[in-house]
């Protein structure tokens, strides 16, 4: 039996960073299903595995652990699975990745669809979105990443900034081609990037298991109908 149940809806969204560092690390993991998520969410917190408002939600069978929100989550699994960097700094700057990512999926659903894209509303925040895609290039450049080469803050191997870098724009620009061309223009050092950690065997069978289990889907409902009118995708 796998080793980690992993709570979250039918859709690649915020969950696919919790699935991306699993599968990178070469676990396996349940997945509970929108139902089980409805009935955790709706019923008394004193009953859930750690208090929580929504997925994603892992649970740790082998430790006996439960984590909500989707950094803490990550936090946790790169400290348990090694693939955090070994400094301080670094690991700090890994978290703030991870949190820069977190913010810009909030940013990209309008902070859960709170409201609605309209043509206006994405054209202004197309310089805001350059300007995420180019704190990533300018994380890269100071830490040596090249186009062709490196990782987002060194190291000899894919860790868990690279895999949330790639995750978030790899997805993002897959459902998204708009967005995908605005990244290879405002950020193509990371693009490349995003590129070869997504095509490492496990990113890839992962991505090819999204795609059958939840087609074009993103993040779902009137927020991604929205996006998707404006970005004509």
């Amino acid at each position: 039996m796998p080793d980690y149940d992993l709570y979250y809806w039918s859709v690649p969204f915020r969950g696919q960073f919790v699935r991306a560092v699993l599968a990178h690390a070469g676990k396996e993991w349940t997945e509970a299903g929108d139902a089980a998520i409805s009935e955790l969410m709706a019923g008394p917190v004193k009953r859930m595995p750690v208090p929580f408002m929504g997925p994603p939600l892992l649970i740790d069978r082998k430790a006996d652990v439960a984590i909500a929100q989707m950094p803490a989550i990550i936090l946790y699994l790169g400290e348990t699975l090694d693939l955090m960097p070994a400094t301080p700094a670094l690991r700090a700057l890994t978290m703030k990745v991870v949190h820069d990512a977190n913010d810009v999926i909030d940013e990209i659903t309008l902070d859960g669809g709170r409201q609605m894209w309209t043509d206006t509303r994405w054209q202004d925040f197309v310089p805001r979105l350059k300007k995420w895609m180019s704190l990533w290039e300018e994380m890269g450049r100071r830490h040596g990443l090249k186009r062709n080469s490196g990782f987002l803050l060194g190291g000899e191997a894919a860790g868990v900034a690279d895999v949330v870098t790639a995750t978030l724009w790899s997805t993002m620009s897959d459902r998204f081609p708009h967005i995908g061309a605005i990244m290879k223009e405002a950020a193509p050092v990371t693009a490349a990037l995003a590129r070869r950690v997504s095509a490492l065997p496990p990113l890839s069978r992962l991505a090819a298991q999204s795609r059958e289990k939840y087609g074009e889907a993103y993040c779902g409902g009137r927020i991604e109908a929205s996006l998707r009118k404006v970005l004509h995708a």
